[in-house]
């Protein structure tokens, strides 16, 4: 594709650490994490099929390699990088933060959005941070992102491939809960997710099929594509022609947050948005907190320092740290096994 103009802005991952999102000039990413499995023909995936019409995981046959990777011990809490794999070509760097000394802590999936990569999860200040009230943390990153854009033509990127870095992004957050369950040293009980701009809409879908995550924060999702695709700074003008056909929009319109957001099953329900943040154009977002359920808790930065404020030194995190505690903790829980090709 065409290059981009420069695109840069500041985030607040939860946690008052705020990352310069670099440009997407082309589709520049940053080196691969992990060396890609490009054998489509490879024999652990034989059976597999996913279906990009849905969030839900119903009609889609994904089953996990075994998963591998190393754990870092520090001396209030460990690290593990592990590669999960359910589709071809595929593998994802996950990253689970647990603090010591809690048994069964409660745990928080971590979903930037594009294009952000995995350099959060590898911070120390980071993993104290996100672990230091005794809950564990999750991180990833959604589809075509980071460590996981390979093997494509350059044309081919997060929003022009939407429908699929929506859906298989929403499947992957169901298949880590999956993995996280089959370990039994999590409370998976008490789930919560904190998700930023397209991974926040990701996270929408997710909660919506899925009644595990019991809390959840997403702050400045997209939605309302038409509007979005039409407005939105962050697409790309010499692109933007395509985003609007009836074809392209035809594909998304199933996973339209503006549909899904008033479905979500979490329990308590966080939305967060930045008033000077324009990458979701103000129709969209006023579209988006109409629809949002009863007894969402509506957050409102109308600045950079506002929006500082909040999540210095991880205040922000605090709020769904406190929503998990307060859901009482199950010692005895169905286990989801997962069966390994």
């Amino acid at each position: 594709m065409s290059s981009l103009a420069s695109f840069e802005f500041i985030r607040a991952f939860a946690l008052g650490i705020f990352l310069l999102l670099s440009a997407r000039t082309g589709t520049a990413q940053s080196p691969p994490e992990t060396v890609p499995v490009a054998d489509l023909a490879d024999p652990h995936f034989q059976e597999f099929r996913e279906n990009w019409t849905s969030p839900a995981l119903s009609n889609s046959h994904l089953v996990p390699v075994r998963p591998i990777g190393f754990v870092t011990d520090n001396p209030r809490y460990t690290v593990e990088l592990l590669q999960v794999q359910w589709r071809p070509a595929d593998p994802i760097d996950l990253y689970v933060m647990k603090p010591k000394g809690v048994k069964k802590p409660p745990v928080i999936l971590y979903l930037n959005g594009y294009p952000t990569d995995t350099e959060i999860f590898r911070r120390a200040d980071y993993q104290e941070l996100v672990t230091r009230d005794g809950c564990a943390a999750v991180g990833f990153v959604s589809a075509l992102t980071g460590h996981r854009y390979h093997d494509r033509p350059i044309k081919q990127w997060f929003l022009s491939e939407l429908q699929e870095s929506l859906a298989t992004s929403a499947h992957d957050v169901q298949m880590v809960l999956n993995y996280l369950a089959s370990r039994d040293d999590l409370d998976m009980d008490r789930v919560g997710m904190f998700a930023q701009g397209s991974g926040a809409s990701i996270a929408i879908l997710a909660s919506a099929v899925d009644p595990r995550i019991k809390v959840l924060e997403a702050l400045d999702p997209w939605g309302d594509w038409p509007t979005w695709m039409a407005s939105s700074p962050f697409v790309p003008e010499q692109e933007r022609a395509d985003y609007l056909k009836p074809e392209f929009q035809k594909k998304i319109d199933t996973l339209e947050p503006l549909d899904w957001l008033p479905k979500i099953q979490a329990k308590k329900f966080r939305f967060d948005n930045e008033v000077f943040d324009t990458v979701t154009p103000k129709s969209a977002n006023e579209k988006l907190r109409a629809v949002a359920p009863a007894g969402t808790e509506l957050r409102f930065y109308d600045n950079m320092e506002d929006f500082k404020a909040a999540f210095e030194n991880g205040r922000n995190v605090q709020w769904i740290h406190h929503e998990l505690q307060s859901l009482p903790a199950t010692d005895q829980h169905p286990r989801f096994e997962i069966s390994h090709h």
